[in-house]
């Protein structure tokens, strides 16, 4: 019985290591534009696929409506070997993702 346990841990162990090699990714490039006033910028690509950008501006500054508006988008390589990618806004009217995958 005390076999059956050793062995199961170490299947379990085994099946729960990180499947690739992500973790050697590196940044590729990267950009940040932000000085904490009005909007924003930024942007990065890695080494495995992973790639955003992204922009945000104040809208109605010093009113008590103030908000965000945020319009980017980021990529991603699938397990299927798929790369993924989502546009996106972000406002008043909340998360609006678009994307080849994402049902309408």
């Amino acid at each position: 019985m005390k076999v059956v346990f050793v062995l199961a841990v170490l299947l379990s162990v085994a099946l729960a290591r990180p499947q690739s090699r992500d973790g050697d990714a590196v940044v590729v490039s990267a950009e940040n534009d932000n000085i904490g006033v009005g909007g924003y910028k930024f942007s990065y690509q890695t080494s495995n696929g992973l790639s955003s950008d992204e922009q945000g501006e104040v809208r109605n500054e010093g009113r008590e409506d103030e908000s965000i508006a945020v319009r980017g988008q980021f990529s991603y390589v699938g397990p299927d070997g798929v790369t993924y990618t989502v546009t996106y806004i972000a406002d008043e009217n909340g998360f609006q993702p678009q994307g080849a995958h994402i049902p309408q």
